[in-house]
């Protein structure tokens, strides 16, 4: 939660942008009720994570990602996981590139 405070903090200044949290090289024992909490702590952290998020991580972690994923889409959030990193800046300049 700490981090993503801290990145939120770091996009005050910004006006329009999306998020890309790369977690691959991150080591975790979360559980699933922890995941849900973060994903909680998204929602609260709104004026930063309301466009869109990229979470990025190992392909053996993609389910605990999904999760946290499908946990801020439920607050509203545009969220999505991936494993591959063109996958996830493709996903969030979508809707630029179209403008």
């Amino acid at each position: 939660m700490r981090v993503l405070t801290e990145i939120a903090a770091a996009g005050d200044a910004l006006i329009d942008h999306h998020v890309l949290l790369d977690t691959r090289k991150a080591h975790s024992v979360m559980t699933l009720p922890d995941l849900w909490f973060l994903a909680k702590g998204l929602a609260t952290l709104r004026h930063a994570y309301e466009q869109k998020t990229a979470v990025l991580c190992q392909a053996d972690r993609f389910e605990f990602a999904e999760f946290v994923a499908l946990c801020a889409q439920n607050r509203g959030l545009r969220v999505n996981a991936f494993t591959s990193f063109e996958d996830a800046i493709e996903w969030l300049i979508a809707d630029w590139s179209q403008a």
